[in-house]
């Protein structure tokens, strides 16, 4: 094996070894925590952004249709978890900010995700989506809070921040304007660090 196949072999392995331990991808390294944190401005200074992840668990939430969903599953982009329901005051301020975000930013590599936990019938969410002008958020459930116990949501709203692989690596408890300047440079950063960071 020459020089050049030599390289390209320890290149490809290098490649492949990060994808197969998810653990040490998207690992923010404490240059990066603190390169985040310094993009918290205004009610994102309310944003923790976590040391090391933390894993998710496997509780499912569910579509509009019953289908199983699970955050802990890497979908291979970054996800804001928002858990809130249609009775929820400060939730009424921040979802239209959330939705903004996801039609701003949504797409391969991000996406928001608005999960209505506790007792919100479909027919009450339809009207809230309609009178706030929430359009580009999917409906997602989790009827029973299961999910939202499981990940320790203790009141309303609540919204976690999801690496690539499915990982919780910050969270933020209480509303906030989603569709900030300093919102967008946050998770702009996030969506643009290679795999690797760690």
């Amino acid at each position: 094996m020459n020089r050049l196949s030599t390289l390209i072999c320890a290149m490809l392995y290098t490649g492949l070894a990060a994808f197969a331990n998810p653990a040490t991808a998207q690992v923010l390294t404490p240059d990066q925590k603190t390169e985040v944190e310094a993009l918290r401005e205004g009610e994102m200074r309310k944003l923790i952004v976590h040391s090391e992840p933390e894993d998710l668990p496997a509780e499912p939430y569910l579509d509009k249709d019953g289908g199983e969903i699970r955050i802990s599953e890497s979908n291979g982009s970054i996800r804001l978890v928002n858990f809130w329901a249609t009775w929820c005051a400060p939730c009424r301020v921040e979802k239209p900010s959330l939705d903004a975000l996801q039609q701003d930013m949504g797409g391969p590599e991000f996406e928001v995700i608005a999960i209505a936990t506790g007792r919100n019938d479909l027919a009450g969410i339809d009207r809230f989506n309609e009178e706030y002008g929430i359009t580009a958020l999917a409906t997602r459930l989790d009827p029973k809070s299961k999910l939202a116990q499981a990940t320790h949501v203790r009141g309303l709203p609540v919204t976690i921040l999801v690496n690539r692989e499915g990982q919780e690596i910050g969270r933020l408890t209480g509303g906030a304007d989603w569709n900030s300047d300093s919102a967008k440079a946050i998770i702009t950063y996030l969506t643009e660090l290679e795999g690797q960071t760690g």
